[in-house]
């Protein structure tokens, strides 16, 4: 029980100051607009901290990928497989979305209704969406996916440079660790934060604003089981029969418990990694494929991406169906999945990369966070036990039909 409420605490308190804030919004009605330049410096932190902490978290991951540039044919297959289940639990809830409409339209000022966030992508739009034309541009949120594509950059460059780069690639790791946990001193408060911007929105919109987050959580949570449930059934048979569903499922329990007790994908690599060989997972893979996806691979994190998407394009009146908004999410929410930082509530980042893509302005961000606060445990259980699946699918992959005559 200690440990329960040790490893879910910060979610606790966010919850707990959000359910305060809008308490303090609805009995104070207008003079809860006090507390607004209190979630306002909450807000900014987080916007100044992003940008170092995701320049460092991927330039590091790239770059640690020492020792591995032989194993060609895994890696490309691991990449194939990754970037596939993330997209199909990403259309999975596109589809749900579509099914089960988010309908909210009245918590944003009407000022805002006609926003950028509706233009179509021009051709100098699109090259200032991937590039910047100076460095010290990079450093801004507002482009944000071309400093992430610039970190990507580093990270190779930096594994190119083979032992002349060690130096450098101890900086990217030292920056790495640093960052998360600025992030995590930030983040705790997040609660005060948080619930002093939901006193602002509950006092100024109303608390007509929960309907939108209890349908959403029904959509979210129930997204999530069934993908659970059938899609990775459907992937371990597609890796070894009904054998191969047997046995994810058999040793699926420790990491899935493991996953909802941490909420943390990297506390679940070292239960992924023992479940993955009584799979009959190799070693070679195993130790490839399970660490690489606590970082890089997020089937959870891909539902809770296009919820948050779907749920500021209904606030803002915003039609969430033509197919360059659809791309773009897909695109957005394959970045998220590496963006995020396999840690509790890592996803925070990955708001502000599709705020930023979409042109919203902050004011977007509180739903969005709430939104992935709330979906995070099970997201997390996605994240973490789809690690093992995919381990299951690279090995059937690349040893084929031997891999299956090996159990």
């Amino acid at each position: 029980m200690n440990n329960w409420l040790k490893n879910y605490s910060g979610m606790i308190w966010l919850i707990g100051g959000i359910i305060i804030g809008s308490a303090a919004g609805v009995l104070f009605g207008k003079g809860a607009e006090l507390l607004k330049p209190i979630g306002d410096i909450f807000l900014n932190l987080l916007f100044v901290a992003v940008i170092p902490l995701v320049f460092f978290a991927i330039s590091s991951a790239i770059a640690n990928l020492h020792g591995e540039q032989k194993l060609t044919r895994i890696m490309t297959i691991m990449s194939g497989v990754f970037l596939s289940t993330v997209l199909i639990a990403a259309l999975v809830t596109i589809f749900a979305v579509w099914l089960f409409p988010i309908h909210q339209q009245t918590i944003i000022p009407p000022e805002l209704l006609n926003h950028q966030a509706d233009k179509k992508l021009s051709g100098d739009q699109v090259t200032q969406l991937f590039t910047t034309g100076e460095f010290y541009q990079l450093l801004s949120r507002k482009n944000m996916l071309a400093m992430i594509i610039f970190a990507i950059l580093t990270g190779f460059g930096t594994l190119r440079a083979g032992k002349q780069g060690l130096a450098f690639s101890s900086f990217l790791n030292a920056g790495n660790e640093v960052f998360k946990n600025v992030f995590v001193l930030i983040m705790k408060l997040g609660p005060v934060g948080l619930g002093a911007y939901f006193a602002y929105q509950v006092a100024v919109f109303g608390p007509s604003l929960f309907g939108a987050y209890a349908h959403t959580m029904g959509i979210g949570y129930g997204v999530s089981i069934f993908y659970y449930a059938v899609f990775f059934s459907i992937y371990a048979f597609i890796a070894g029969g009904i054998k191969g569903v047997k046995k994810y499922w058999k040793n699926n329990i420790i990491p899935s418990f493991t996953a909802v007790g941490t909420c943390s994908s990297i506390a679940t690599i070292p239960a992924n990694l023992e479940a993955a060989k009584k799979m009959g997972v190799s070693s070679t893979i195993a130790g490839i494929v399970i660490p690489l996806g606590g970082t890089l691979h997020k089937d959870g994190s891909s539902i809770s991406s296009i919820l948050k998407i779907a749920v500021v394009f209904a606030m803002f009146g915003k039609s969430f169906n033509s197919p360059e908004v659809v791309l773009l999410a897909l695109g957005m929410t394959v970045m998220v999945s590496i963006v995020e930082g396999g840690i509790p509530n890592g996803g925070y980042v990955g708001e502000l990369l599709f705020i930023s893509a979409y042109g919203f302005p902050p004011e977007a961000l509180p739903p969005a966070i709430i939104i992935g606060t709330l979906i995070d445990p099970v997201a997390t259980l996605l994240n973490a036990t789809g690690d093992t699946v995919a381990a299951m699918l690279i090995n059937r992959f690349a040893d084929k039909e031997d891999w299956v005559k090996s159990w």
